[in-house]
C-alpha cells in the first residue's frame, strides 16, 4: 500500500473534525447526515455544509458523544487498512465496502448531497 502520510498533524485534523465543516470532514458529513441535519450549498454552490445551526448542533453533539484515542504508529495506514478489514467501523467507507452499512450510508449521504443542489445556495 502507497504511504498515505497526511500534511496536516493529528492535533490539526481532529480539531478540524471537531470544529470545522461538512465541506472538509467526512466525519462530520457523516454525522450530519445520521442525525438528519440538512446540508446546504454555500458560497459560489460548490461547498456544502450544515449551516450555522446545524454546525453548532453537530458540534455539541460530538462534544457530547463522540472520543478520540490514538495510538503511535511509524506506518499509520498499514494499520488503518488492517483495523478497518477487521473490525465493524461502519463510519468509514474508505477501503470499506465489505461493511454490511457501507451501500447505506453513501446513499444517506449522496440523498443530501441531491437534496442541498435542489435548494437555493445559503448565505
Amino acid at each position: 500500500m502507497a504511504n498515505r502520510t497526511s500534511a496536516q498533524n493529528l492535533r490539526k485534523r481532529v480539531r478540524y473534525h471537531y470544529r470545522g465543516n461538512a465541506a472538509g470532514s467526512t466525519l462530520r458529513l457523516t454525522l450530519g447526515c445520521l442525525l438528519g441535519l440538512q446540508l446546504r450549498r454555500v458560497g459560489s454552490g460548490k461547498q456544502m455544509t450544515f449551516g450555522k445551526a446545524g454546525k453548532a448542533a453537530l458540534s455539541q453533539w460530538m462534544a457530547d458523544n463522540a472520543r478520540v484515542c490514538w495510538i503511535e504508529q511509524d506506518e499509520p495506514w498499514e494499520l488503518e487498512s488492517q483495523l478497518i478489514t477487521r473490525l465493524d467501523l461502519p463510519l468509514n467507507l474508505d477501503q470499506n465496502r465489505h461493511n454490511a452499512y457501507h451501500s447505506r450510508l453513501k446513499e444517506l449521504r449522496a440523498q443530501a448531497r441531491q437534496r442541498a443542489r435542489e435548494l437555493p445556495i445559503s448565505s
